[in-house]
Order: structure tokens, then sequence, then C-alpha cells
């Protein structure tokens, strides 16, 4: 098995031909999250900022685990179950790489190669922390859009990143500012596997965007992500987040797509978005919870 350290945007590829090959309701990444991840704040593609690592462990040519620190205290991984080995490689190289001395790594409950690779360094899970639920939505189910007067809705043009990005900002500035600003989000709609007919935002009576929801498909499983949603304070609480969204599914749908994907808190500390998937019948599969470590 052979390490190799991220040199480029090809290992991002590498890294989400992966993610859709594993890909189940139950398994930790699609192909989108992984792009979005990258590029939602600005980067230079072809390198890695001083605080970031990133891996990935080959065996006979394909792609069988990586490694993504995120921060010293933050790993993401995902192994093929196939090669075990490769999770213990992974937390290895995460040890020799980051001197954090709280390390936190978030694993999808079941994935027996990763849990023990954690397990055996000194990580535990933390039932008590905020965790992720995957859901899942057979397209066929999807319900009509609901009545939204004084709203509209409709796909991202290909020149439009500037104000896409700001009625993201503005949507996820709550509790401090937004990553994303016009330059990171051209990166991301000229990432794979980005389309901008699966880019969508409801606009207001002016034509401004007041709510988006982007969706990434997968064409090797006809799974769209959902990833990221968000509409901003002074529309909220009038049905405009659910409401794109469905409209960015029925897009889904007619590009072909057969199942979408959600990954929302599933704590009761934040069970907004839960609630507002639910009721478009998402349906729970898999809980994403914090596995952690203090080496003080």
């Amino acid at each position: 098995m052979q390490r190799l350290d991220f040199a480029g945007p090809r290992d991002l590829r590498h890294m989400q031909e992966l993610a859709s090959r594993l890909w189940s309701p139950t398994s930790r990444f699609h192909p989108g999250q992984l792009a979005w991840s990258r590029y939602f704040r600005p980067v230079d593609p072809d390198r890695l900022g001083d605080a970031e690592a990133i891996a990935r462990w080959e065996q006979d040519g394909q792609t069988v685990g990586f490694g993504w620190a995120e921060s010293p205290d933050w790993l993401e991984l995902q192994v093929d179950p196939a090669h075990p080995e490769a999770a213990v490689e992974v937390v290895e190289w995460f040890e020799e790489w980051s001197d954090a001395e709280e390390q936190t790594a978030m694993v999808v409950e079941g994935d027996a190669a990763v849990e023990a690779a954690l397990e055996a360094a000194g990580f535990a899970p933390q039932p008590s922390s905020p965790f992720f639920t995957h859901h899942v939505l057979d397209l066929r189910d999807l319900t009509p859009l609901p009545e939204t007067p004084g709203y509209a809705f409709r796909s991202v043009g290909a020149d439009e990143w500037g104000p896409r990005a700001a009625v993201h900002a503005a949507a996820w500035s709550d509790d401090a500012p937004s990553a994303v600003d016009p330059s990171s989000y051209r990166q991301v709609m000229q990432a794979w596997p980005y389309q901008p007919e699966l880019d969508w935002v409801a606009v207001d009576g002016s034509g401004q965007m007041v709510a988006s929801a982007l969706v990434w498909l997968d064409p090797g499983t006809g799974v769209g992500l959902v990833e990221p949603v968000g509409c901003v304070p002074a529309h909220r609480g009038r049905g405009l987040a659910g409401a794109v969204t469905l409209a960015a599914l029925h897009a889904l749908r007619e590009k072909g797509g057969t199942l979408a994907q959600v990954t929302p808190r599933g704590d009761d500390d934040y069970p907004v978005p839960r609630r507002i998937y639910s009721r478009m019948g998402f349906e729970p599969t898999a809980r994403v919870v914090m596995w952690s470590r203090s080496l003080a």
C-alpha cells in the first residue's frame, strides 16, 4: 500500500471517486461533500494551508482510503472496508502530523475498520456531543412545490457567483462571518460535480436572492447530496428553505437523479433543519458521531 500526499485537484478527484465507489445510505462521504469542504472558502486549488493536511492510500493503482486533517485537532477519513489496514495507516499518519492536545474525528456508526483504528489509538465516542444523521429520499416520492406568494425559484446562472455567494453568506453569518465569498463560490462552481442547473435560489419580488439550496449529483450513483441550504434572516419563517430545496430536488430528478441525501444535525440542540427534511419525506439511515482523545 502506498501513501500519496496531496499534490493538487487530481488528488481530490481520487478521493471523490472512492466516495462514489463506496457510497451507500450509511457511508461517510458523498463526492459533493468533499468538493464543498475543499472550496467553500478561498483556497489555492494546488496547495494546502499550513494548518491542513491530506493524504490518500493506493493499492494496485486504486485509492482505498484517505485522511483529511482539516486542522490539527480535526480528522476526516474514509477507507474501503476491504482494506481495514488503511484505517490504521490513516490514524497513524494523523498522529505523526498533528500536535494538538485535543483531537476529534467524525465517524459513521458501524464503520468497523475506522472505529477499531481509532479505538486502538485511544479515541472514544462522545455520545453527548453534537452529531449528524444521514437522511435519504427516493425522488419518486417528491411532493409538489408549496405556494410561496411573493417569491419565485430558479437555478443560478453560470456567471452569478457574486450574488450567489452573498445570499449564502447572509444566511450563514448568524454566529460568525461566513468564509464564503465570490472568489470561493466561483471555485465551487468550477469543481466537479457541480452543475448550475442544480444550484437553486429563491428570489423576492425585486429579484433579490433570499434563500438557496445546492444539490450535487454523483453521476456514478444517481445520488444527489443537498449541501448547503440557507435563508437570509429577514425572510425566515416562510418555508423558503424547504421550498427552494424541493425545487432543486425536482431539478435533480429531471437530470436523472434517483435518490437524495442530506445530513443535518441529529441532536436536539439544532432540530429545525431535521424537521424540515423530515416533512419532505427524508428518512434517517445512519448517525455520524464524534470520536475524540486527549493527549494533555
